[in-house]
């Protein structure tokens, strides 16, 4: 098997709409790991899938596999990558047994066993039509049919949107398990962000086609913090030191970037942690700075 450090590795990736920049991007996903992939919709998360899965044509910028072109090497790549997407791409009359013939003639590595092991561990029937299942199944059956051909790179786009809680449970369990190999990379796209809290190794947020933070998300959430003070207070701070604030008439809430720095500078100590849906919301109020 080839040594390559990092499952993707992007740099300087840009694709322009009308409307709308992916602007000179760049950021790994680590072998081994898994990186969510965070922001609102329509922030570039989707554009950044389909790029990395040749799907589009970018303007500029490389994206690297396995340490190999994503366009020179694309068929052999693909061999070894699996792509869940929110809506299912399969036929609506297909069921599970016609979906295992074709696969079966598609990935030299599809393995059936592993395929109706997946079925029948998620309770789908084998023979219903893809249109009479629920969201749920559809999207057990897509995952089942991801994880039965060997790859080693499982790509997500906003995969468990709209599935209740248990099923969401259900399916992190077996990202667990998929992982649990270190050869298998995990990128999950998602702005569910208690799915990532559970089970990401690392963060990488995007918004309006920009990278604002990618790294290990424990460094990320042990860094940011919200500072709790009164108005007064937030008035004499600079605004260099804080990524944005929600201010009320009964104080303000500080998002912080280095919480030591930060500390030692105000000789404030009232400092909640920052989850990464908060992070993700001060963020996005970064350049208005100050919000309700």
């Amino acid at each position: 098997m080839e040594d390559y450090k990092n499952a993707i590795e992007i740099k300087n990736l840009t694709k322009q709409y009308d409307g709308f920049t992916l602007d000179n991007i760049s950021f790994s996903v680590p072998k081994g790991n898994i990186m969510g992939f965070i922001g609102q919709n329509g922030a570039g998360k989707s554009t950044t899938i389909r790029a990395i899965l040749n799907i589009i044509k970018t303007d500029s910028g490389s994206i690297k596999i396995f340490g190999k072109d994503n366009i020179v090497d694309e068929y052999e790549i693909k061999e070894d990558i699996a792509a869940v997407f929110d809506i299912i791409p399969f036929n609506d009359a297909f069921n599970a047994v016609r979906l295992n013939r074709m696969f079966r003639g598609l990935y030299k590595n599809w393995d059936e066993k592993t395929f109706f092991s997946y079925v029948d561990r998620f309770g789908l029937p084998r023979k219903k039509q893809i249109k009479q299942l629920s969201k749920g199944m559809k999207m057990k059956l897509q995952i089942a049919t991801a994880l039965s051909h060997k790859a080693r790179l499982l790509i997500m786009d906003e995969a468990t949107t709209g599935l209740d809680p248990i099923i969401r449970n259900e399916i992190l369990d077996i990202f667990r398990e998929y992982i649990q190999d270190e050869q298998n990379t995990i990128l999950m796209s998602s702005h569910i962000t208690g799915d990532l809290d559970k089970i990401a190794d690392g963060v990488t947020f995007i918004d309006k086609g920009k990278i604002l933070l990618s790294g290990y998300k424990d460094d990320i959430l042990a860094s940011h913090g919200i500072v709790k003070c009164t108005v007064d207070e937030y008035k004499k701070m600079d605004k260099n030191d804080y990524i944005s604030a929600r201010v009320s008439d009964f104080g303000a809430e500080v998002m912080v970037s280095d919480i030591t720095r930060f500390r030692s500078k105000y000789q404030i100590n009232i400092c909640d942690k920052a989850d990464l849906e908060n992070i993700m919301l001060f963020y996005v109020n970064r350049e208005k700075k100050e919000w309700s």
